[in-house]
């Protein structure tokens, strides 16, 4: 006897009003990503928000603190540069910001020429304090080992500061002024940027670039540490 083939169940919820299920069909847009539920949440995670705009979240005062780059030559195209000229009690200038980190190494150079870099120089805004990991002198890029570092110093620098919290991060790829360079000489992936942060103690939320979210054909997942699952997949287990 033959059964009729069966079909998944359409789901008896409605996403919007009206007919705008149907005029939302993901198909219809480039920018999107296909999001994965991670299960039960842990602690230690890093957050991560997918199709969030971190500018305005900023602007907006939903973080106290944000990690990102700078470095001695030129800001102006950097997330630093907008921030300082966007938030209405910042009295820095995106020439400031680069003014202090060039005086910076200056002064490190004289004074502790013996300490590792990158160094992370603090902007406060008033309403937000920016966490800047320099960029190391005569290089136009970071490494992983230098965002490693600087995390590190990073979560120290948030350990017990409950008013340094919430605290948002860049994810460092995609960067034009200082973009993240792995060992092979191109950019790393996001989940080996998200592991060095886990790593280095960061547990705060981490921004995708914009540019990734075209990858609607790739699933994502909300948070990391990624679920056990993804690493059996890899490993060839069903």
């Amino acid at each position: 006897m033959q059964h009729a083939p069966t079909h998944p169940t359409a789901p008896s919820m409605r996403l919007y009003d009206d007919d705008a299920d149907r005029l939302m069909a993901s198909e219809q847009f480039a920018d999107r990503v296909s999001l994965i539920p991670a299960g039960t949440g842990r602690e230690d995670r890093i957050r991560i928000m997918w199709g969030q705009d971190m500018l305005r979240d900023l602007i907006e005062g939903r973080y106290r603190a944000v990690v990102c780059g700078v470095n001695d030559e030129d800001n102006s195209h950097g997330i630093i540069a907008q921030l300082v000229d966007m938030i209405p009690a910042s009295q820095w200038t995106a020439a400031g910001v680069t003014s202090y980190a060039r005086m910076f190494h200056s002064a490190a150079s004289i004074h502790a020429p013996e300490d590792r870099e990158p160094y992370i120089l603090k902007y406060d805004l008033d309403s937000l304090l920016i966490l800047a990991l320099l960029r190391p002198v005569g290089r136009d890029h970071f490494t992983l080992d230098d965002l490693s570092r600087g995390f590190r110093t990073i979560a120290k620098m948030l350990a017990g500061r409950r008013d340094r919290q919430p605290v948002a991060s860049v994810s460092f790829l995609g960067a034009r002024s200082n973009r993240l360079v792995g060992p092979e000489g191109s950019e790393p992936s996001f989940e080996t940027v998200l592991h060095t942060m886990h790593e280095a103690g960061f547990r705060g939320d981490a921004y995708p670039a914009p540019q990734m979210w075209r990858y609607g054909h790739v699933g994502v997942f909300p948070s990391f540490p990624y679920p056990e699952g993804l690493e059996r997949m890899r490993e060839g287990s069903s």
